[in-house]
């Protein structure tokens, strides 16, 4: 049973809206979370284990609603939660991390969910423009030193945002890679400072895409020739036959996550 009481938050909290004074630092402090208020978010995580992914988007809107947020690349999942937003309460503040580096049809599949659900999906930009950040690095980070790109383009722009909100929904699920095995549908996430919500945690890649034909949600066409998975067009492949929904990331590297869904826990 899902406990009506939360622990206060510690630290005070700005909304989006509130711009940084002249000279300050473009992200903000990250905050922190009391051990009653970990502990407490552990108990709604275990009582809302096994609900429908509908019923803890509206437990979340109902708690913290307006300072609830969701990021979404616009893959299948983030499709599939605005859809679901859309019914439960179309004001919720979504946005994109537009890194500069998005594949074209990731941009048009933007219009198309605007176009279907009346909701448009706000484009979060870095500071720099891919000209200006190629400028000052020598070229495409991304070749180079692609942990260091995924932080400047992506990370460091949800952490800005991140400061105006309480809680923000994600559309990983448990299945996708080893690395998100352990999702629990609600956590404190310590890299940006607010509550973290999934889903779709116990979903899996069949269950998301029965929905999107069942229902017709907009979804990329990328998706249709080898692309299960969609970040930045330098660092994405189509995969095959047989190779993980994810092996098109970053092929060829090490690296497995943009920073986003890392050190959070």
């Amino acid at each position: 049973m899902v406990e009506a009481s939360e622990p206060r938050a510690i630290v005070p909290l700005r909304t989006h809206h509130e711009e940084p004074q002249a000279g300050a630092s473009q992200t903000a402090a990250v905050r922190s979370a009391s051990p009653e208020q970990i502990e407490w978010l552990a108990r709604q995580s275990q009582a809302l284990e096994g609900a429908r992914p509908e019923d803890i988007l509206a437990w979340a809107v109902e708690r913290y609603f307006p300072r609830f947020t969701m990021a979404t690349g616009l893959g299948p999942e983030g499709c599939v939660i605005i859809s679901m937003l859309a019914r439960i309460e179309p004001r919720v503040y979504v946005f994109n991390l537009d890194t500069g580096y998005q594949f074209q049809e990731t941009l048009q599949l933007r219009q198309r969910i605007a176009e279907r659900y009346g909701m448009l999906i706000d484009l979060q930009r870095p500071e720099l423009t891919v000209p200006q950040y190629e400028a000052r690095h020598g070229g495409p980070l991304y070749k180079r030193d692609p942990e260091r790109c995924c932080f400047d383009r992506k990370v460091a722009v949800l952490q800005r945002v991140a400061a105006g909100y309480n809680a923000w929904a994600t559309g990983i699920r448990r299945d996708q890679s080893p690395t998100r095995a352990d999702t629990p549908v609600v956590r404190w996430d310590k890299k940006f400072g607010l509550v973290k919500i999934s889903p779709l945690a116990a979903w899996t890649q069949k269950d998301v895409w029965k929905r999107i034909m069942d229902q017709g949600i907009p979804y990329n066409p990328l998706h249709d020739v080898g692309y299960p998975s969609i970040g930045c067009w330098p660092c994405t492949r189509a995969v095959q036959p047989g190779e993980d929904e994810r092996a098109g990331r970053w092929s060829g590297t090490a690296k497995t996550e943009c920073g986003l869904h890392l050190g959070g826990g």
